[in-house]
């Protein structure tokens, strides 16, 4: 049973994984699969509305999921469901807790919102979750909130933003940046509701079917108008009217739905609902996109499915016929939507560490095998995932700040596979556990800023130094972070256990010197690459940017341990702990010289990442302070 114990577990977590790529059944009669996979137009790429849902969430509450501690089921089914809510009928949307205010935030937003420490009080009616919450087992405070809630106080939150608003970002207060965020959120909300329809509008369709009516008298009343010549002032009046709430829709429309002209594939040409009936005082008619937009927010808010549904089927087949690549790539990416690979990576690396951790107290070889098929399970999974994201931005792996944590964690896990298939010790599947999930976990927070897969900056825009350059030396990221997880592994195995035996750390030691050659290789390369890449795009092949400089860092610290060890300056113990603070080092080139907010590669001062990565940094300066410790003190003396 031992021996086939990995091929089982293996099978197991193999079909678990493929059954999230099965395409989702609907949840009732509408056909909201298909609604999300419809297209629009949003920051300059086409995506699926699925994807405006799922990023649209994670901007306003940090989580896909609408719902509500005290309530058993989700107030939807599924992001789609709440779209198409906010969309066709924002009534019943703005009673959903969609928005994030916590006290931990900023406890005088919740004040300046008008939100008292009752209403975020969670008082459960069982025992037992009433002891859990008492535990933070479960939540013991509510911090998601409904539009309708904060509407009263809206007003004062655009006060105090645009006082905001002239300070510098870095020198913001607490308060200042919660209530800039906010805003932000209830923006994005209220642009999402002006995107189809006014929100007002007890029944969009009907309207502009009396404004298709009543536009030949209103245009006639208008010319009349500016002539000085008798007219309907009734009908002027409604022309204007109708004018000012569609010129609002243009202006507040977050979403580009209606598609140019029959053989204009520019995708520039897009425009809102809005801006698509504004002109309609020139053209004399509706756009028939329009009008279906219109009957889909009508089916859907007086739950027609049989026609919501029919009018989705002939919305697809229009965009099929038009826009077939587009609509392939909508459909591909609704699916990895839908089967989230990086998160379930994630969880198989959390169990693929546990498992290589038991493995060096009870039968190492069935559970070091059993963890190693696991990690190259989520490898798969995780190349899979990186692989579906290049076919859809057409470009190499590496174009964001989020989707070089996805890259990094990657490189780290494959040079962790080589590393246990040479040496079967389970070393390399607890460092790619480890590494795996933690890279994986920074992704997803990095995604709650929005849409991963945004267009390209100007300069950045070149598919050749994105695969030579940024690839390249963000593989040198992967290998200096290797080294340091595998001096870390060194060090707790000889401080806090005996399991340091001599050839562990023989291997170990091995390990760490051959991924910093292969480390101080790819980032002299990819430095210099970079420099060739700069000199073509800014005139100057070095400037000394902070990214510049962090870059040279990692190359000049791994030279140094390389020269250090072969001077004889450092043995095993002074190695391990040259690496770790090469984990140090590289978190500052990856993530503090971003957040410094000056430079070409800054990308904003982020309160959270700031604190994560001093925290970070200070647990390595722990290590290395306790790797420090006299020989006599280590449980594994003999050994280091």
């Amino acid at each position: 049973m031992k021996r086939w114990l990995p091929i089982l577990v293996l099978l197991f977590a193999a079909g678990w994984l493929a059954s999230t790529v099965r395409a989702p059944k609907n949840t009732n009669d509408f056909d909201l699969q298909a609604f999300g996979r419809l297209p629009v137009l949003v920051n300059g790429r086409i995506k699926p509305l699925d994807t405006v849902a799922r990023t649209s969430l994670l901007m306003m509450q940090g989580r896909q999921r609408v719902s509500d501690p005290t309530v058993s089921a989700p107030f939807v089914a599924s992001p789609a469901e709440w779209l198409a809510d906010v969309l066709f009928h924002p009534s019943k949307a703005d009673d959903y807790p969609t928005f994030r205010l916590s006290a931990a935030d900023s406890p005088e937003l919740l004040t300046l919102m008008g939100i008292t420490g009752q209403e975020t009080r969670i008082t459960y009616e069982s025992a037992v979750l009433r002891t859990l919450a008492l535990a933070d087992f479960v939540p013991g405070t509510r911090t998601r909130f409904s539009f309708n809630q904060l509407s009263p106080k809206l007003a004062e939150l655009d006060r105090q933003a645009q006082l905001a608003s002239p300070v510098d970002p870095q020198l913001r207060t607490p308060f200042q940046k919660a209530v800039m965020q906010l805003r932000e959120r209830v923006m994005l909300y209220q642009r999402l509701k002006h995107s189809v329809q006014m929100p007002d509008s007890p029944g969009f369709l009907g309207e502009i079917v009396q404004f298709q009516k009543g536009l030949a008298a209103g245009v006639d009343a208008v010319r009349a108008r500016q002539k000085g010549e008798p007219h309907d002032e009734a009908a002027f009046k409604g022309m204007l009217a109708a004018a000012q709430r569609y010129d609002t829709m243009d202006q507040m429309g977050y979403l580009l739905t209606i598609p140019p002209a029959a053989g204009d594939t520019d995708p520039t040409h897009w425009q809102t609902v809005g801006h698509t009936l504004l002109e309609t005082f020139e053209t004399g008619d509706i756009n028939p996109n329009v009008m279906a937009y219109a009957a889909l927010g009508s089916s859907w808010r007086e739950r027609k499915a049989d026609q919501f549904n029919e009018i989705v089927r002939l919305f697809g087949a229009q965009f099929t016929k038009r826009f077939a690549p587009q609509l392939a790539k909508s459909d591909i990416e609704t699916r990895f939507n839908t089967a989230e690979p990086f998160y379930k990576s994630m969880q198989l690396y959390a169990v693929a560490f546990l498992l290589a951790i038991l493995s060096w107290l009870k039968w190492p070889e069935v559970l070091g095998r059993s963890a190693f098929y696991l990690t190259l399970l989520a490898f798969v999974a995780t190349t899979a995932g990186i692989a579906t994201r290049m076919w859809l931005e057409d470009r190499p792996p590496v174009t964001n700040l989020y989707s070089s944590a996805l890259f990094v964690g990657w490189g780290s896990v494959g040079l962790c596979l080589i590393l246990e298939k040479t040496y079967r010790n389970a070393i390399g599947s607890v460092a790619a556990g480890m590494i795996g999930f933690v890279a994986l976990l920074i992704a997803h927070h990095l995604s709650l800023s929005g849409d991963t897969l945004e267009m390209m900056r100007a300069v950045l825009d070149t598919n050749l130094w994105l695969a030579t350059h940024v690839v390249i030396v963000t593989i040198g990221y992967s290998a200096t972070f290797l080294a340091g997880f595998l001096a870390l592994i060194y060090i707790f195995r000889g401080v806090l256990t005996r399991s340091l035996d001599q050839a562990t750390a023989d291997a170990l030691a091995r390990m760490v010197y051959g991924i910093v050659c292969f480390a101080t290789f790819c980032s002299l390369v990819g430095t210099v690459l970079g420099g060739i890449w700069a000199d073509q795009s800014w005139g100057r092949f070095w400037g000394w940017d902070p990214k510049e400089n962090g870059a040279l860092m990692i190359v000049l610290w791994n030279a140094i341990i390389l020269h250090a060890r072969w001077g004889g300056l450092v043995k095993q113990r002074g190695l391990m702990c040259l690496a770790v603070i090469g984990n140090i080092i590289t978190s500052w080139s990856w993530f503090g010289t971003n957040m410094l907010g000056i430079g070409l590669h800054s990308y904003g001062f982020m309160d959270a990442a700031f604190w994560w990565l001093l925290t970070f940094v200070l647990t390595q300066v722990a290590v290395i302070v306790l790797a420090q410790l006299p020989l006599d003190k280590w449980r594994s003396f003999k050994a280091a």
